[in-house]
């Protein structure tokens, strides 16, 4: 799961969750009471079962986050209390009527971490409905060229949120969508961010499956990268199964790129299933596929000792192979081809590839969107 977040983001809850308890917890040990007229009021069974959350494990990247052990503890604090005032009929009933005397509905940032809170819960369908209305409120208005840089973060934030909850559905296509709209409007960094030790320890550790929380800053250098993960996680289960999907699978080697060598063994799956075929077509890939290693896997694959693949990542190779008869004239002028493409392709390994995947998302946004049904 994936949390974003501006910096004043969790100081604003936490400072309202300190009032709310305040009152809260005032009144209701007065008014909450057991059918034989006892005073309920928390036992020490109630305070353990409410400090079992505690043990979720939290990532956050410190190295790009300052500040983030206030960031941590102020997050804490807000699910907790956020449970604690869950946990009772009375505080629950007087959070809402203090939430009505001051008319939370109003304030944008509240109406975000409700958005979490249900999205936390996994209820995706009643998140959709909230987050279709904050994109709707967020987004430019008739005559107005563009949205302030908060803005514009907050209603990325929305998007963003709308494709994880399509994700999470399986409507994988509508996914891609969202997350397509927020990159068009996306600026790519000028420089690959470096990784920090501390990253890459954290994507060689194996971690619980569905019990780790992430953490991200709601800003264009860590939205990008998410796009692209979920966009890979969109393509990589159609791109992998039995049937076969070239378009798919190029998609998939593509995206791989962001996070080398982390996706390596996804990436020799993808490999292994080109070998199984005998063939690949996907003549996007001297557009888009710059990784050293991939380059020279697949010209490996052309090789006797790689199993003779045949390749088509040529523009219009597969028309010129199947329009003609394939002589031996037309064959040798193909590999030439494809050599002198590779050469090429070695020389553009130092671009940014933050800057390359930008350029593919934009540029193929609709075959994208088309792949997925």
């Amino acid at each position: 799961a994936f949390i974003f977040f501006n910096s004043f983001f969790f100081r604003n809850i936490n400072q309202f969750f300190e009032k709310i308890l305040k009152g809260t917890l005032k009144h209701a040990h007065k008014k909450r009471k057991l059918a034989d007229g006892r005073e309920k009021t928390m036992s020490s069974d109630d305070e353990e079962s409410l400090g079992k959350g505690r043990g979720r494990h939290i990532l956050v990247n410190k190295t790009e986050m300052p500040g983030w052990s206030e960031t941590l503890e102020s997050f804490n604090t807000a699910r907790e209390s956020w449970d604690l005032l869950h946990s009772h009929d009375a505080l629950e009933t007087e959070f809402k009527k203090i939430c009505a005397a001051w008319k939370t509905d109003s304030w944008l940032w509240f109406r975000i971490f409700l958005t979490d809170m249900i999205i936390y819960q996994g209820q995706y369908r009643k998140a959709l409905s909230s987050l279709m209305q904050m994109a709707a409120v967020m987004a430019p208005q008739p005559g107005q060229h563009s949205l302030s840089a908060q803005s514009s973060l907050e209603h990325n934030r929305a998007l963003i949120q709308q494709a994880s909850c399509y994700y999470a559905l399986g409507e994988y296509k509508r996914a891609c969508e969202k997350l397509l709209d927020v990159v068009s409007g996306l600026t790519p960094p000028n420089q690959e961010p470096a990784k920090s030790p501390e990253d890459q320890g954290i994507a060689k550790t194996k971690t619980r499956r569905g019990s780790d929380l992430r953490l991200l800053l709601c800003t264009n250098k860590a939205v990008l990268p998410f796009c692209l993960q979920l966009m890979l996680a969109c393509f990589k289960l159609r791109a992998l199964n039995d049937s076969r999907d070239d378009l798919s699978l190029g998609h998939v080697v593509v995206l791989l790129q962001h996070d080398w060598p982390h996706g390596e063994m996804l990436f020799l799956k993808a490999v292994d299933k080109i070998c199984q075929q005998g063939s690949f077509q996907y003549e996007n890939f001297f557009n888009y596929v710059t990784n050293i290693d991939m380059l020279e896997e697949f010209a490996y694959l052309r090789t006797p000792e790689g199993g003779r693949i045949q390749l088509e990542l040529l523009p219009n190779q597969g028309m010129l192979i199947k329009h003609h008869t394939v002589t031996r004239g037309i064959t040798k002028g193909v590999k030439e081809d494809f050599r002198l493409a590779m050469e090429r392709q070695v020389s553009r390994c130092g671009e940014n590839l933050l800057s390359v995947l930008h350029r593919f998302c934009l540029n193929e946004k609709i075959i994208i969107i088309q792949s997925l049904p």
